[in-house]
């Protein structure tokens, strides 16, 4: 016997949960099928995690190598790896029984298991075994699977000695030496969080820069701080195999030409993620697949197939847990017959959780040239900050620009202590079409870092005061 709802969410992420509340707000009857616990990779081994292991880092490095700077003795200094490790565990799985909570209170059902689609209005759930649990009907199915790191046959995986950003947090011994392939936002943060805790590091990037999809000026800022902080970097550099052999990894990799041959005790595999299509019926149903991913109308997320839809890393990039979270709040609002805006995928900020932070939100000044547009550009460095100064803060700066015929926002960059959190205001102004003088008129409180987004629209057009 099946059960049977006005709305089905298969995947219980950040797209698929979210959906899922914003669905039972509306007022439809709502399950969501998942595997495993609520929240998928960002809560349980993504977003939240790394972020508690990142704060531990920052912490230590701050006491270790500024206390001084603060007047402040620390004697006999330590670290267990182990306690970092579970505190990590701890935050994520707090988090998750808030996700738990909120599922229960919007009164939607939580079908475990394994959801495969049977066709455009049921999905048959499976257990770990295979064995068929039950069937679940509905008017509407949300697909939102989500991705897995990516895995490649030259970089084979055996999460022991070359391993994914799940076996990275979850390390018992701290390694020696790490090697970590590929040079975007999770790439980086786990070379920062182990090269402050002492481990040795280097990283392959197969682009021209680390975190390729940032401004190259806020790549090269980040590459000197990593590389004060004792951080091997090879960019331009294709790795051609890693081979584990007598408990230590070997590295073939090809720089500019030149064969390069590096060795670790463990490598991390951080070169990107894959969309989770197997096995959940598609081509039984016949949903169309694209290079990979599920292909959808990205102004109401719909399928080929009428009542089914995708949201998140399923339909591929950008892979961030904040666009599959605002997907499927559309996906649903539409669904329900609401005039809402489509998602504007050009005003979506991307953060980088490493010391110094990195964020950033629409074009970069190559990106904004290469499109045809004359540009201002204003900068603001930390340095000029008084609140940075007095929280020690002196790394960085923030980078506007601005059509010069219009005024008009066109990106922001930041590099720098609470990058992450000042991005915000830049994307409020940005939604609202705001142009520099909106900016610059805007009274911002004295000191703060967010003076410095003012500063440096003023810059573009001459008006900084502190600089």
């Amino acid at each position: 016997m099946s059960k049977k709802f006005e709305v089905v969410v298969l995947g219980g992420g950040p797209g698929g949960y979210v959906a899922a509340i914003r669905a039972a707000q509306l007022g439809f009857k709502t399950a969501v099928i998942e595997k495993d616990n609520l929240g998928g990779v960002c809560l349980n081994w993504g977003c939240i995690p790394t972020k508690s292991l990142l704060k531990n880092a920052e912490l230590y490095d701050t006491i270790k190598n500024h206390s001084d700077d603060f007047g402040l003795t620390v004697e006999g200094l330590s670290f267990d790896f182990n306690k970092i490790i579970q505190r990590s565990r701890g935050v994520s799985e707090k988090i998750v029984k808030g996700v738990e909570f909120l599922v229960n209170k919007n009164k939607i059902e939580k079908v475990s298991g394994f959801g495969k689609l049977t066709s455009a209005k049921s999905i048959d759930v499976f257990d770990n075994d295979g064995k068929k649990i039950e069937t679940v009907e509905a008017d509407h199915i949300i697909i939102a699977t989500g991705a897995r790191p990516k895995v490649i046959p030259s970089i084979p995986v055996d999460k022991e000695h070359i391993i994914t950003s799940t076996q990275a947090m979850i390390l018992k011994e701290q390694p020696k030496e790490l090697i970590v392939i590929g040079a975007g936002a999770i790439g980086v943060e786990f070379a920062y969080f182990y090269s402050v805790l002492g481990t040795k590091v280097t990283i392959i990037e197969m682009m021209d820069q680390i975190v390729p999809v940032e401004d190259k000026e806020v790549a090269q800022t980040l590459a000197r701080s990593f590389k004060k902080r004792g951080v091997d970097i090879h960019t331009n550099t294709m790795v051609k195999e890693a081979k584990v052999k007598d408990g230590r990894v070997y590295v073939t990799a090809e720089k500019k030409g030149k064969e390069l041959k590096l060795e670790a005790d463990i490598v991390l595999n951080a070169i990107g993620v894959s969309g989770n299509i197997e096995g959940i019926g598609l081509e039984e149903v016949g949903i169309k697949i694209d290079r990979g991913h599920i292909k959808v109308d990205k102004s109401n997320y719909t399928t080929n197939v009428p009542g089914v839809y995708a949201i998140g890393d399923v339909i591929g990039p950008p892979w961030l847990a904040h666009v599959a979270s605002h997907e499927g709040i559309i996906c649903i609002e539409k669904i329900k017959g609401m005039h809402v805006a489509d998602l504007d995928y050009g005003s979506i900020p991307g953060c980088t959780y490493c010391q110094p932070q990195v964020a950033s939100i629409g074009m970069t000044e190559a990106k904004a040239k290469e499109e045809g547009y004359e540009v201002k550009v204003g900068k603001f460095p930390y340095s000029a900050s008084g609140k940075a100064a007095a929280a020690g803060e002196r790394e960085g700066f923030v980078k506007m620009i601005f059509d010069a015929k219009y005024g008009e926002l066109l990106g922001a960059h930041i590099i720098g202590s609470e990058a992450t959190e000042l991005i915000a205001e830049v994307g409020i102004a940005k939604s609202l079409e705001a142009d520099y003088e909106t900016i610059v008129k805007t009274i911002h409180a004295h000191p703060t870092l967010s003076e410095m987004v003012m500063e440096a629209a003023g810059n573009a057009y001459g008006e900084s005061i502190h600089i």
